[in-house]
């Protein structure tokens, strides 16, 4: 069973836009908490993936990261670039480009 916590990371994971990434501490930023390993395990926990789009997250090196739906981090990248994301060495390229930054919460 989903905690509350989770239901608020897969809830901001949603607003993520098509063809933009962001990063587990962003989200954090975003739901007003300093627990970005918490946000890393509920995105990793996602149970609607990929309609509810995890693979648009990453570290916050711009690296891949890791994938836990299925095909791991190929299908992450498929997924990306399917999306107009362009990876290249394990990287967003232009990843400041690319990045997401949420608006406030109220």
């Amino acid at each position: 069973m989903a905690t509350e916590f989770q239901r608020r990371v897969w809830e901001a994971l949603k607003r993520i836009p098509e063809g933009r990434v962001t990063t587990y501490g962003e989200i954090a930023r975003y739901l007003g908490t300093k627990a970005v390993r918490a946000v890393g395990t509920a995105v990793g926990k996602n149970p609607d993936a990929p309609q509810v789009p995890c693979h648009r997250v990453v570290p916050a090196d711009g690296r891949l990261g890791r994938y836990s739906g299925e095909g791991g981090t190929k299908t992450k990248r498929r997924l990306l670039e399917s999306e107009g994301v362009e990876v290249a060495d394990g990287k967003i390229v232009d990843f400041p480009r690319r990045f997401w930054r949420f608006e406030k919460k109220e």
